[in-house]
């Protein structure tokens, strides 16, 4: 039974604990800081925090008792030579031959530090960080000394070996507008999912690129997105530009995945070799941010529906969360306990999370809800909180 739900949310790290039949919540830590992730570590119990301090740049910080202290680690750097290419949002008369079409290369630095995960029990010091724009760097001792994993970072789908020359193949990474200037889509990865059985075996998902899949602990990555359909792009059902909002997998029954995506709500019963879209868009699942799966049965997941794209609030002014335990061939909508007029909120990618029978979201307008009955009823913990960018139980 988890005792502890962690806030990433605009202002800082909040910090809610179980008393008995309560959740009250803690002072706020980092506080006035954007923290756009927090998570605990299962393995030893730290905690983890993703600070973004604006002109001082993106860092980790931890926590080894439980949240009384924190401190800041080193921060991840790219290393020296490390490009990417730089997408922009195409305009009605844009025009990819001309010379504002070509390849523009951009030397990387963290932008984001969006998701951290950790290594199995028999890697103790194994940590993992997703960023924008697109890396995903490693830790063999607990954070202290970071590496991009190259192999991923090279990968002949964002144009190849940048480090030592100019692309040798189309940069097929659209990007993401969560970047560092508007219009410039830069790539980020938002999920890691490392396999219980396997550590070395790795599914990451990156914004809009869509899933990559290794076996060989990094040293060679492949597509997998066979069976997903992207709406945006003149052939929906290409390899690459994928926009998975969120991934996650069933740690009980690895090989069942589950992704929010851009265009609809995916499921996978084979590891990601396939995709079967499992969207009822007449019951309002569909567009949305967040998924969290059962951890024993990977045929239970959990959605909170949203109107998109461009209006990216709750469906009818009301909030639901929906819930599938067939796979996603049908889905049941719960409302009990949360606002059914003037709601607005949007729940981001991060920031749905499941222990046991108790589940917990946090949204854009600063509000938490929790269920301890595995959705079908909901109580507020907060409602005048910062933005919540994540929530994770600890």
């Amino acid at each position: 039974m988890a005792n502890i739900i962690l806030l990433g949310t605009r202002k800082g790290t909040v910090l809610f604990d179980r008393t008995n039949s309560t959740w009250q919540p803690r002072p706020i830590s980092h506080q006035g800081v954007p923290v756009c992730y927090a998570a605990c570590d299962p393995r030893d119990g730290t905690l983890w925090a993703s600070l973004d301090h604006g002109h001082w740049g993106p860092k980790l910080s931890r926590s080894q008792d439980g949240g009384a202290t924190w401190e800041d680690m080193p921060p991840i750097k790219y290393p020296e030579g490390a490009r990417y290419i730089v997408k922009y949002l195409p305009t009605p008369d844009f025009d990819p031959t001309s010379p504002e079409g070509q390849p523009e290369y951009r030397d990387a630095t963290v932008f984001k530090i969006w998701n951290i995960a950790f290594g199995s029990t028999d890697q103790p010091g194994r940590l993992y960080a997703g960023t924008i724009p697109g890396g995903l760097f490693i830790s063999n001792d607990g954070g202290m000394n970071w590496e991009l994993n190259r192999p991923l970072w090279n990968h002949e789908s964002r144009g190849g070996d940048l480090f030592n020359g100019d692309a040798t193949s189309e940069n097929r990474w659209q990007g993401t507008p969560a970047s560092v200037d508007y219009g410039v889509f830069e790539p980020g990865i938002h999920s890691i999912i490392v396999d219980p059985r396997d550590p070395a075996h790795i599914h990451v998902a990156a914004s809009t690129a869509g899933v990559i899949e290794t076996g060989d602990g990094g040293q060679t990555w492949a597509g997998r997105n066979k069976g997903m359909l992207m709406d945006y792009l003149p052939n929906p059902e290409a390899e690459w530009g994928h926009d998975p909002h969120f991934v996650t997998g069933c740690p009980d029954q690895p090989d069942h995945l589950w992704q929010q995506n851009h265009c609809g709500v995916f499921f996978s019963d084979d590891g990601a070799r396939t995709w079967r879209k499992v969207s009822l868009p007449d019951a309002g699942v569909h567009f949305g941010f967040p998924i969290a799966v059962d951890e024993h049965d990977g045929r239970t997941a959990w959605v909170v529906p949203a109107r998109g794209d461009s209006e990216r609030m709750a469906i009818g002014g009301g909030l639901r969360v929906s819930r599938t335990t067939d796979g996603g061939r049908s889905w049941q909508s719960f409302r009990n306990g949360l606002p059914q007029q003037n709601a607005y909120d949007i729940v981001l990618r991060h920031a749905l999370d499941v222990a046991g029978d108790c589940l917990c979201f946090g949204s854009t307008t600063g509000n938490v809800y929790l269920s301890e009955d595995r959705g079908e009823t909901w109580r507020c913990l907060g409602n005048n909180l910062p933005p919540v960018y994540s929530v994770r139980f600890g």
